[in-house]
């Protein structure tokens, strides 16, 4: 198996809450509630690592509240590469329903100055030889521009290393102007950046056409419509199997994770595609997204159906 190394630039706490159903301006009642280290590039670290790759990670952590991060570090036996800074990382709050519907509060965040920045990329140059993939993904913290994460993206593969990125609104586009190996919007995040439609392949491809993109892998998430991945050679769609969903969080760090995975293990693409589909459907049916059963895995691959997109 591969060492990867994964970025969270804005890691969260992330306070899980789970409702029968949100009443507005009423006394809810929790049934259950979870608190746990969080940030896009932890999770997909979680999903790689329950996949058998070897991890290591980075980007930001507050000092004031470290506790958590540093015992869910030990607990999964990362590599703990990451870079302290003054203040608390934030908290984001998630309500999750019985319906499948998520509500969302994200906390702001710390702010990352210069010093910080330096010493990630001192950091950086430490380790990048040791890993075969780097994956950066989640939101930006303040201090932390766009233009900056253009540039790690293009440092990184200046590098020789392959670099796969999730992210959204301002930060997607920084992104895609990079052309990193991989990518992985949604069809929602698509549309808000470019303000143009993305829900069938055709708009896909035609958006992507005109960005004259170099992306290798392009993996667009659209739900319960499935999956379209518009590889250069031979584009894609998987469907989406009938699961009860319980929660949304995670399912897109594990569908990118689950890709990771397949093209690293030199999986044939409609075996990447499904695995990684069947990977993220199983993250919505609990809350967390841990892969303790790959018996479940394997079950929901033989419900998914990939075609082709040529």
């Amino acid at each position: 198996m591969a060492k990867i190394l994964t970025i969270t630039l804005n890691p969260a706490i992330d306070l899980t809450v789970q409702l029968d159903q949100l009443q507005l301006g009423e006394v809810n009642r929790q049934l259950t509630a979870q608190s746990h280290a969080a940030g896009k590039g932890l999770n997909v670290a979680q999903v790689l690592k329950d996949l058998g790759h070897e991890l290591i990670v980075t980007g930001f952590l507050g000092q004031d509240n470290r506790q958590i991060f540093d015992s869910h570090i030990a607990k999964e036996q990362f590599d703990n590469q990451f870079i302290y800074i003054a203040g608390e990382t934030r908290q984001n709050i998630k309500v999750a329903e019985a319906s499948g519907r998520m509500t969302d509060i994200n906390g702001k965040g710390f702010f990352v100055d210069d010093s910080a920045k330096q010493q990630l990329r001192e950091r950086l140059v430490e380790i990048i030889a040791q890993v075969e993939v780097i994956v950066i993904a989640g939101s930006l913290p303040k201090g932390f521009s766009v233009d900056e994460l253009t540039a790690l993206i293009t440092w990184l593969q200046s590098q020789g290393k392959k670099v796969a990125v999730d992210t959204s609104g301002v930060a997607l586009k920084a992104a895609i102007a990079a052309n990193p190996w991989l990518i992985k919007p949604n069809t929602d995040e698509l549309t808000e950046t470019y303000r143009l439609p993305a829900q069938t392949f055709a708009e896909q491809k035609q958006l992507f056409s005109n960005l004259n993109s170099q992306i290798e892998h392009i993996v667009v998430s659209m739900g319960e419509h499935g999956v379209n991945w518009l590889h250069p050679t031979q584009p894609l769609h998987a469907s989406a199997p009938k699961v009860t969903v319980k929660s949304t969080v995670g399912a897109g760090d594990s569908l990118v994770a689950g890709m990771i995975h397949g093209l690293l293990s030199q999986f044939t693409p409609e075996e990447t595609l499904k695995t990684a589909s069947a990977i993220a459907s199983h993250a919505v049916t609990q809350i967390g997204f841990a892969l303790p059963d790959f018996a479940v895995i394997e079950d929901l691959k033989s419900q998914i159906a990939v075609q082709s997109l040529s």
